[in-house]
Parts: structure tokens; C-alpha cells; sequence
């Protein structure tokens, strides 16, 4: 199969992560186009527009992969109406089979029922990229994020901050808890490392000096936890029943490795370190290529 991933900014880099497994992982081929990018995160890029449209090579490696794509996956809020320079991916569109894939953005959260009637409409299968999100698009299928959990960069190292440093790099403060955070570090007298608009290979390199990582107390988790997890951190993060439930039953697993809100009453605790067991974990139960070939058999299935 070609798959083309097609997406304004790249979902917390889920969308040149899931393209590098793809063509890592399996015998399929993927390339991913992007237009936009957002909080300077600088994630790798294939194919981004504001680049690649100088040149008329660059420009026909764009139309070429329109053609010749079996798949177009659309990420976030991205359609058939986007456009890419003088490209309208809807004059692409015969023939294609079409994913819309979710991960969150605010408008699909205050009002999924437009999703859902339009995508009934349109007759297209719809990918969520965490579990809470099912209760807003109840026929979408949930397809965990991955990390690449053998890159250098999500294991685990042995240098640390000289103090307890408590690591939390929050897209949005204002629903990542961020207050919540800092004033029960603040109680416990330790370290907090805020990681915001910055290099996501810097953000990772910091993360991996902390000591625990905090992503939020929302019900659910998000990319964050996963590279903690990866990286054999302590991640806190307050998951619901539901999140859970779906939890295990992906990762075939009745562990949950993360902390929930509890351990910011002990954010100076001894016992607050690394745990090798969540890496180890994540090697088992949620692996780049256990992730990618779930996306295939959902490609198969369209």
C-alpha cells in the first residue's frame, strides 16, 4: 500500500512517528505532507509545503504522491478540502480509500456531534488517538500513539539534574494542571523542569534528566507519558476507569505503569525515581511495531 499522512502541523509529531514505523516496521510505504507548523516543536519533517514549493521537482513530488496514494490518512482537522500550494487534495480524492484521524484538538472536543454526523455522511472510518475520545465518536476505532522506543533519545541515561527535578512540558498550562503541579512542588521543596516551546529533541533530552515527569490530572494521557514510560520514568497522570480499561486490553496487560495524583503529596520521596519496569513494560506491551501493525490491519479492513 502508499499511504499518504496529510495534515496542516504535525500532531505532536504522531504523524512523521507513525510514517518512519510504517516504512520501518512493514512492507508498506508511507510519506507524510505537512503545511504548518506549531509551538517550534521542529519535529522532523518529509514532506512540508512551505518548503518543498520551491522548485517544480519539489512541487511534482507533491502532486506525484497525491496520485499515486492508495490511502490518505488525514490527521487533526484536516479533509479532502485542503490545499496544498496549487494542489486541492479533492481533485485527488477518486478512487482513494480515506481515514480521518483525531488526537484531541479543541474543536473536536466541544463538539464531536459534528464529527460524527459529518463523517457519517462521508461514509469514512474515523481513528482516535486516545481512548476518551471514544465517548465522543463512539464508532471510531482507538489507535494508540507510538514512540520509537529504540532511538537513543526515548531510553533511558543516567545523567540527572543535581536536584530532585520533577519534568513536565505542557502544550497548553492552562489544562495540563501546570498550577496544580507547581504548588505541590513548591509544598515538597523540589525542582520543577517547565519544557515549553522548545526543539522536541531538546525537550526530550531534558526530560530525560529528570527524575519523574508529570503530564496532567485530566483523565487521560497523551504523548508525554509515553516517552516517560519509554524512557523507564515515573509518569503522573491521573487516567480514568475508562482510559484504563482500554489500557490493558490493548497492551494485553492488567499493569497500569502510571502514578496518579497521589505521588504529588510525595514529590520528595526516595522512593519518587526511575523505574526500569516501565520500560521494560512499554518494550512488552506497547512497542512501535506492536502499534504499527494494528494501523495496518485497520488499512487492510477500510
Amino acid at each position: 500500500m502508499n499511504i499518504l499522512m496529510l495534515t496542516e502541523n504535525d500532531p505532536a509529531g504522531m504523524g512523521i512517528a507513525f510514517t518512519n514505523a510504517i516504512n520501518q516496521r512493514t512492507e508498506h510505504n508511507c510519506r507524510l505532507i505537512t503545511t504548518a507548523e506549531k509551538y517550534c516543536f521542529e519535529f522532523e519533517k518529509d514532506i512540508h509545503w512551505p518548503t518543498a514549493k520551491y522548485g517544480t521537482q519539489s512541487e511534482g513530488n507533491v502532486e506525484k504522491r497525491l496520485q499515486e496514494a492508495d490511502i490518505f490518512h488525514f490527521h487533526i482537522l484536516s479533509d479532502h478540502n485542503m490545499e496544498i500550494g496549487p494542489f486541492k487534495v479533492k481533485d485527488f480524492i477518486k478512487g482513494k480509500k480515506i481515514v480521518h484521524h483525531h488526537h484531541g484538538h479543541p474543536a473536536f472536543r466541544s463538539d464531536p456531534e459534528k464529527y460524527r454526523q459529518k463523517y457519517k455522511k462521508l461514509k469514512r472510518k474515523v481513528l482516535v488517538s486516545t481512548p476518551d475520545l471514544l465517548l465522543g465518536m463512539p464508532n471510531a476505532t482507538w489507535m494508540p500513539n507510538l514512540v520509537p522506543i529504540n532511538d537513543p533519545l526515548y531510553m533511558p541515561t543516567e545523567e540527572r539534574y543535581p536536584e530532585f527535578t520533577v519534568g513536565h512540558s505542557p502544550t497548553k498550562p492552562a489544562i495540563k494542571d501546570t498550577v496544580t503541579l507547581l504548588k505541590a512542588a513548591e509544598e515538597a521543596g523540589v525542582n520543577v523542569d517547565i519544557i515549553m516551546n522548545t526543539p522536541h529533541a531538546e525537550c526530550l533530552k531534558r526530560k530525560q534528566k529528570c527524575h519523574i515527569l508529570f503530564e496532567h490530572l485530566q483523565g487521560y494521557y497523551g504523548v508525554s507519558s509515553l516517552e516517560g514510560l519509554s524512557m523507564g520514568k515515573r509518569v503522573i497522570a491521573n487516567l480514568s476507569d475508562w482510559v484504563k480499561v482500554n489500557i490493558k486490553e490493548f497492551a494485553e496487560s492488567e499493569i497500569i505503569p502510571w502514578d496518579d495524583n497521589s505521588l504529588l503529596l510525595e514529590l520528595n520521596h526516595a522512593g519518587a525515581v526511575d523505574l526500569e519496569i516501565n520500560r521494560h513494560w512499554m518494550i512488552k506491551h506497547w512497542s512501535d511495531k506492536k502499534v504499527v501493525n494494528r494501523l495496518i490491519k485497520f488499512y487492510e479492513g477500510l
